[in-house]
């Protein structure tokens, strides 16, 4: 069975960091890719990291370039977001995804269509 756990989500201040992880399970992480999508208030999902372990495929939206870093732990199956720099406006639920198989990271990554698994949600409430 298919397992996305997403977990790290916590209350920070303004200018400071988060890891956020997903523990994956029931599938081979090699052959799929995990994105990282986010619900802020009043707004729709939209994926704002990726990365690719069947073709070494990346992506980041325009607001976390530079901020987040998506990262992979082969030993434990699990899949990271660094988020460094947060701003209040980081505020919201993140999700950890995954992708169909051999699906790799693009633009595309930016939209919940590209997703067939979604985790359960962590909430990340940044301060000012």
């Amino acid at each position: 069975q298919v397992q996305l756990v997403d977990s790290g989500g916590g209350l920070v201040q303004s200018g400071g960091s988060l890891r956020l992880s997903c523990a994956t399970s029931g599938f081979n992480l090699d052959y799929y890719a995990i994105g990282w999508f986010r619900q802020l208030p009043g707004k729709e999902r939209e994926g704002i990291s990726c990365i690719s372990f069947s073709d070494g495929s990346t992506y980041y939206s325009d607001s976390v370039k530079g901020r987040f870093a998506i990262s992979r732990d082969n030993a434990k199956n699990t899949v990271y977001l660094q988020m460094n720099s947060l701003k209040p406006e980081d505020t919201g639920v993140y999700y950890c995804t995954k992708a169909p198989l051999f699906r790799g990271c693009s633009r595309s990554s930016h939209y919940a269509t590209w997703v067939d698994t979604w985790g359960q949600g962590t909430v990340v409430n940044v301060s000012s």
